[in-house]
Protein backbone atom coordinates (compact mmCIF):
# COMPACT_ATOMS: atom_id res chain seq x y z
CA UNK A 1 0.00 0.00 0.00
CA UNK A 2 2.86 2.34 0.84
CA UNK A 3 4.39 1.70 -2.58
CA UNK A 4 1.08 2.49 -4.26
CA UNK A 5 0.80 5.69 -2.25
CA UNK A 6 4.28 6.76 -3.18
CA UNK A 7 3.54 5.94 -6.84
CA UNK A 8 0.42 8.13 -6.78
CA UNK A 9 2.39 10.99 -5.20
CA UNK A 10 5.09 10.62 -7.82
CA UNK A 11 2.52 10.69 -10.62
CA UNK A 12 0.89 13.77 -9.11
CA UNK A 13 4.26 15.51 -8.78
CA UNK A 14 5.15 14.69 -12.38
CA UNK A 15 1.77 16.02 -13.52
CA UNK A 16 2.35 19.29 -11.67
CA UNK A 17 5.84 19.65 -13.18
CA UNK A 18 4.49 18.88 -16.66
CA UNK A 19 1.73 21.47 -16.33
CA UNK A 20 4.18 24.05 -15.00
CA UNK A 21 6.43 23.45 -18.02
CA UNK A 22 3.54 23.60 -20.50
CA UNK A 23 2.13 26.90 -19.21
CA UNK A 24 4.90 29.13 -20.64
CA UNK A 25 4.88 27.09 -23.86
CA UNK A 26 1.15 27.60 -24.19
CA UNK A 27 1.49 31.29 -23.42
CA UNK A 28 4.16 31.68 -26.09
CA UNK A 29 1.98 29.87 -28.63
CA UNK A 30 -0.95 32.16 -27.82
CA UNK A 31 1.21 35.27 -28.20
CA UNK A 32 2.59 33.96 -31.50
CA UNK A 33 -0.90 33.30 -32.86
CA UNK A 34 -2.10 36.73 -31.72
CA UNK A 35 0.91 38.42 -33.32
CA UNK A 36 0.39 36.60 -36.62
CA UNK A 37 -3.30 37.56 -36.63
CA UNK A 38 -2.47 41.21 -36.03
CA UNK A 39 0.06 41.24 -38.86
CA UNK A 40 -2.38 39.63 -41.28
CA UNK A 41 -4.89 42.35 -40.47
CA UNK A 42 -2.31 45.06 -41.17
CA UNK A 43 -1.25 43.38 -44.42
CA UNK A 44 -4.89 43.11 -45.50
CA UNK A 45 -5.55 46.78 -44.78
CA UNK A 46 -2.44 47.78 -46.71
CA UNK A 47 -3.46 45.77 -49.77
CA UNK A 48 -7.11 46.81 -49.68
CA UNK A 49 -6.04 50.44 -49.54
CA UNK A 50 -4.01 50.13 -52.73
CA UNK A 51 -0.48 50.06 -51.35
CA UNK A 52 0.66 48.28 -54.49
CA UNK A 53 0.09 51.46 -56.52
CA UNK A 54 2.63 53.99 -55.21
CA UNK A 55 3.61 57.18 -56.97
CA UNK A 56 7.14 58.49 -57.26
CA UNK A 57 8.53 60.70 -54.54
CA UNK A 58 8.44 63.81 -56.72
CA UNK A 59 4.79 63.20 -57.61
CA UNK A 60 3.92 62.92 -53.93
CA UNK A 61 5.56 66.24 -53.10
CA UNK A 62 3.74 67.88 -56.00
CA UNK A 63 0.40 66.91 -54.52
CA UNK A 64 -0.09 63.31 -55.68
CA UNK A 65 -1.75 60.67 -53.52
CA UNK A 66 1.46 58.80 -52.80
CA UNK A 67 1.36 55.31 -51.34
CA UNK A 68 -2.33 55.19 -50.46
CA UNK A 69 -2.16 51.92 -48.54
CA UNK A 70 0.54 53.15 -46.21
CA UNK A 71 -1.21 56.48 -45.83
CA UNK A 72 -4.31 54.63 -44.63
CA UNK A 73 -2.20 52.77 -42.07
CA UNK A 74 -0.54 56.03 -41.12
CA UNK A 75 -3.93 57.35 -40.09
CA UNK A 76 -4.08 54.49 -37.59
CA UNK A 77 -0.59 55.25 -36.26
CA UNK A 78 1.28 58.37 -37.33
CA UNK A 79 4.62 56.77 -36.39
CA UNK A 80 4.46 54.61 -39.53
CA UNK A 81 7.20 55.52 -42.03
CA UNK A 82 7.33 52.50 -44.32
CA UNK A 83 6.81 48.82 -45.02
CA UNK A 84 9.54 46.18 -45.39
CA UNK A 85 9.05 43.06 -47.51
CA UNK A 86 11.33 40.18 -48.43
CA UNK A 87 9.54 37.70 -50.68
CA UNK A 88 9.75 34.09 -49.59
CA UNK A 89 10.12 34.99 -45.90
CA UNK A 90 7.88 36.10 -43.05
CA UNK A 91 9.36 39.58 -43.28
CA UNK A 92 6.36 41.64 -44.40
CA UNK A 93 5.92 44.32 -41.75
CA UNK A 94 5.34 48.01 -41.10
CA UNK A 95 8.35 50.09 -40.07
CA UNK A 96 7.94 52.67 -37.31
CA UNK A 97 9.78 55.78 -36.13
CA UNK A 98 9.34 58.02 -33.08
CA UNK A 99 11.40 60.20 -30.77
CA UNK A 100 11.90 57.38 -28.25
CA UNK A 101 14.32 55.01 -29.95
CA UNK A 102 13.43 52.15 -27.59
CA UNK A 103 9.63 52.45 -27.68
CA UNK A 104 8.98 49.97 -30.48
CA UNK A 105 11.23 47.38 -28.91
CA UNK A 106 8.29 46.62 -26.62
CA UNK A 107 5.17 48.05 -28.32
CA UNK A 108 3.20 46.88 -31.32
CA UNK A 109 1.54 48.87 -34.12
CA UNK A 110 -1.47 49.54 -31.86
CA UNK A 111 0.94 51.02 -29.27
CA UNK A 112 0.22 48.23 -26.81
CA UNK A 113 2.97 46.50 -24.85
CA UNK A 114 4.13 43.48 -26.83
CA UNK A 115 7.35 41.48 -26.61
CA UNK A 116 7.40 41.24 -30.42
CA UNK A 117 7.62 45.00 -30.76
CA UNK A 118 7.81 46.41 -34.29
CA UNK A 119 10.42 46.90 -36.95
CA UNK A 120 11.66 50.45 -36.50
CA UNK A 121 14.23 53.05 -37.44
CA UNK A 122 15.79 55.44 -34.95
CA UNK A 123 14.77 59.08 -34.81
CA UNK A 124 18.02 60.13 -36.51
CA UNK A 125 17.19 58.15 -39.67
CA UNK A 126 16.24 60.16 -42.75
CA UNK A 127 13.60 57.96 -44.38
CA UNK A 128 12.08 60.60 -46.63
CA UNK A 129 15.11 61.91 -48.54
CA UNK A 130 16.74 59.28 -47.90
CA UNK A 131 20.22 59.59 -46.40
CA UNK A 132 23.17 57.40 -47.33
CA UNK A 133 22.04 54.62 -44.99
CA UNK A 134 18.79 53.62 -43.30
CA UNK A 135 19.03 51.10 -40.45
CA UNK A 136 15.97 49.02 -39.60
CA UNK A 137 15.97 47.16 -36.28
CA UNK A 138 13.84 44.19 -35.23
CA UNK A 139 13.70 41.35 -32.73
CA UNK A 140 15.00 37.90 -33.67
CA UNK A 141 11.91 35.95 -32.53
CA UNK A 142 12.09 32.18 -32.00
CA UNK A 143 8.91 31.57 -34.02
CA UNK A 144 10.55 33.18 -37.07
CA UNK A 145 8.51 36.39 -36.96
CA UNK A 146 9.88 39.94 -37.14
CA UNK A 147 13.60 39.43 -37.98
CA UNK A 148 13.52 35.79 -36.84
CA UNK A 149 14.43 34.60 -40.34
CA UNK A 150 17.16 37.14 -40.99
CA UNK A 151 19.88 34.75 -39.82
CA UNK A 152 19.04 32.51 -42.77
CA UNK A 153 21.18 34.96 -44.75
CA UNK A 154 24.14 33.13 -43.22
CA UNK A 155 23.59 30.76 -46.13
CA UNK A 156 24.92 32.04 -49.44
CA UNK A 157 22.30 29.97 -51.27
CA UNK A 158 19.50 31.61 -49.29
CA UNK A 159 21.07 35.03 -49.77
CA UNK A 160 21.19 34.68 -53.54
CA UNK A 161 17.62 33.35 -53.66
CA UNK A 162 16.37 36.27 -51.54
CA UNK A 163 18.64 39.07 -52.67
CA UNK A 164 15.91 41.63 -53.32
CA UNK A 165 14.43 43.67 -50.49
CA UNK A 166 11.48 46.04 -50.89
CA UNK A 167 11.17 49.04 -48.59
CA UNK A 168 8.12 51.16 -49.37
CA UNK A 169 7.73 54.54 -47.73
CA UNK A 170 4.82 56.97 -47.66
CA UNK A 171 6.35 58.59 -50.71
CA UNK A 172 7.76 55.91 -52.97
CA UNK A 173 8.66 52.27 -53.47
CA UNK A 174 12.32 51.36 -53.08
CA UNK A 175 14.08 48.16 -54.02
CA UNK A 176 17.46 47.04 -52.70
CA UNK A 177 19.87 44.21 -53.48
CA UNK A 178 21.79 42.42 -50.72
CA UNK A 179 25.42 43.47 -50.79
CA UNK A 180 26.89 42.10 -47.54
CA UNK A 181 25.96 39.83 -44.62
CA UNK A 182 28.01 39.73 -41.44
CA UNK A 183 27.98 39.04 -37.71
CA UNK A 184 29.47 41.44 -35.23
CA UNK A 185 29.15 42.77 -31.70
CA UNK A 186 27.97 46.15 -30.52
CA UNK A 187 29.88 48.12 -27.93
CA UNK A 188 29.02 51.23 -25.97
CA UNK A 189 32.72 52.07 -25.74
CA UNK A 190 34.89 53.32 -28.56
CA UNK A 191 37.09 50.23 -28.65
CA UNK A 192 38.02 50.54 -32.31
CA UNK A 193 35.37 48.04 -33.41
CA UNK A 194 33.43 48.89 -36.58
CA UNK A 195 30.23 50.63 -35.49
CA UNK A 196 27.90 50.11 -38.44
CA UNK A 197 25.00 51.39 -36.33
CA UNK A 198 26.50 54.88 -36.22
CA UNK A 199 26.60 55.31 -40.00
CA UNK A 200 23.73 57.26 -41.56
CA UNK A 201 25.24 59.86 -43.84
CA UNK A 202 28.48 60.06 -45.84
CA UNK A 203 29.49 63.66 -46.34
CA UNK A 204 32.64 62.69 -48.24
CA UNK A 205 33.85 59.88 -50.45
CA UNK A 206 36.28 58.88 -47.69
CA UNK A 207 33.42 58.38 -45.21
CA UNK A 208 31.50 56.36 -47.79
CA UNK A 209 34.49 54.19 -48.66
CA UNK A 210 35.23 53.48 -45.00
CA UNK A 211 31.73 52.09 -44.43
CA UNK A 212 31.64 50.23 -47.73
CA UNK A 213 35.04 48.58 -47.29
CA UNK A 214 34.19 47.50 -43.74
CA UNK A 215 30.88 45.81 -44.58
CA UNK A 216 32.26 44.07 -47.66
CA UNK A 217 35.35 42.97 -45.73
CA UNK A 218 33.22 41.52 -42.94
CA UNK A 219 30.75 39.81 -45.24
CA UNK A 220 30.36 36.06 -44.75
CA UNK A 221 30.35 35.57 -48.52
CA UNK A 222 30.90 37.58 -51.68
CA UNK A 223 27.57 38.67 -53.14
CA UNK A 224 29.17 40.21 -56.20
CA UNK A 225 27.29 43.49 -55.55
CA UNK A 226 29.49 46.59 -55.60
CA UNK A 227 28.82 50.23 -54.70
CA UNK A 228 30.28 53.66 -55.29
CA UNK A 229 30.01 57.09 -53.71
CA UNK A 230 26.46 58.35 -54.21
CA UNK A 231 24.78 54.97 -53.73
CA UNK A 232 22.44 54.53 -50.78
CA UNK A 233 21.97 51.56 -48.47
CA UNK A 234 19.41 49.77 -46.37
CA UNK A 235 20.78 47.97 -43.31
CA UNK A 236 18.79 45.33 -41.40
CA UNK A 237 19.99 44.60 -37.88
CA UNK A 238 18.91 41.99 -35.33
CA UNK A 239 20.34 40.31 -32.25
CA UNK A 240 21.85 36.82 -32.31
CA UNK A 241 21.28 34.05 -29.80
CA UNK A 242 24.94 33.18 -29.18
CA UNK A 243 25.85 36.53 -27.58
CA UNK A 244 23.87 39.23 -25.79
CA UNK A 245 25.72 41.92 -27.75
CA UNK A 246 25.95 39.90 -30.95
CA UNK A 247 24.26 41.20 -34.08
CA UNK A 248 23.47 39.83 -37.51
CA UNK A 249 23.56 42.54 -40.16
CA UNK A 250 22.34 42.54 -43.75
CA UNK A 251 23.37 45.50 -45.90
CA UNK A 252 21.64 46.08 -49.24
CA UNK A 253 22.29 48.64 -51.97
CA UNK A 254 19.42 50.53 -53.53
CA UNK A 255 18.58 49.59 -57.10
CA UNK A 256 18.11 52.74 -59.16
CA UNK A 257 15.77 52.15 -62.10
Amino acid sequence: MKDKGRYRLLRAALAVVTIACLIPVGRSCCLSIRHERQQRQLQKLKMESGANKPLANTEQKQGGQGNTGLQSLSEENHDLVGWLTIDGTKIDYPVMQCEDDTYYLSHNFQKKEDKYGCLYVKSIADVETPGTNIIIYGHNMKDGSMFGELDRYDSETFGREHENIIFDTLYEEREYQVMAVFRTQISENDDGRFQYYQFYEAQTKEEFDEFYEHVVGLSIYDTGVTAEFGDTFLTLSTCTGHDENGRLVVVAKRIVK
